[in-house]
């Protein structure tokens, strides 16, 4: 059984493989993510490169093996589905459920997760629009494929948000107060990109300016 750090080193590599040129993430990166100096995070991945987790290349980063893919995907699918059951069920205010879905994804059994999956319906997606991986195999390549930041929409797109991409709490009650949840339909009315500013009308009318970097937390799909 992993460690509680092991298993949030492998989480955080893939997170942030997703958005890393090659596939591979680098020490200064990965130090900051997990809030350690970066001697800490080389430390961790040679250690974890000698039980086969990841495979490391000094001075360029760090990628997944398929073994460590894995468990990433693992403790990913626990997190997420831990956030849905506790908006869902619990009733917790989709703000606060990612700190303790960080306890808990350590927690959860493999007897219990396939229960909550179960209750919950069998989600694809949690809260925040992040997709939950399967119990078998890898997500789809195509899950985020056709989603597109608010800030590069052009006026008069019509877009349906799928995906809020910052986690922090103050950003999710702004989201979630101004409407910007997922499966709310949009309407671009302008992006000044001098002003880096965009205004959208949602379908009750309701107007909303944005500035770019707002925007560009917020993923949409064609609506």
């Amino acid at each position: 059984m992993p460690s509680v750090t092991v298993e949030d080193y492998l989480k955080q590599i893939y997170l942030e493989q997703q958005s890393a040129p090659g596939g591979l993430v680098s020490m200064g990166r990965l130090a900051e993510v997990m809030h350690v100096v970066p001697g800490t995070a080389t430390a961790m991945v040679k250690s974890l490169a000698e039980s086969g987790l990841v495979s490391y290349e000094p001075r360029s980063g760090v990628r997944l093996s398929r073994g460590g893919e894995r468990l990433a995907l693992g403790v990913v699918r626990r997190h997420r589905l831990v956030e849905l059951f506790l908006v869902r069920t619990l009733g917790m205010d989709w703000s606060e459920v990612h700190d303790e879905a960080e306890r808990l994804e350590h927690a959860i059994s493999d007897k219990v997760l396939p229960a909550i999956d179960r209750t919950l319906g069998y989600p694809q997606f949690d809260p925040h629009g992040d997709p939950i991986p399967p119990a078998h195999g890898r997500p789809a390549a195509t899950s985020a494929g056709a989603l597109v930041s608010l800030s590069d929409c052009r006026a008069g797109d019509q877009v349906r948000v799928s995906r809020i991409m910052d986690q922090d709490a103050a950003f999710l009650q702004f989201a979630d107060r101004h409407g910007l949840t997922p499966g709310t339909t949009l309407t671009v009315d302008a992006n000044d990109t001098v002003a880096d500013a965009l205004t959208v009308r949602d379908g009750d009318g309701r107007s909303l300016t944005l500035g770019a970097s707002a925007a560009g937390k917020i993923q949409v799909e064609p609506g």
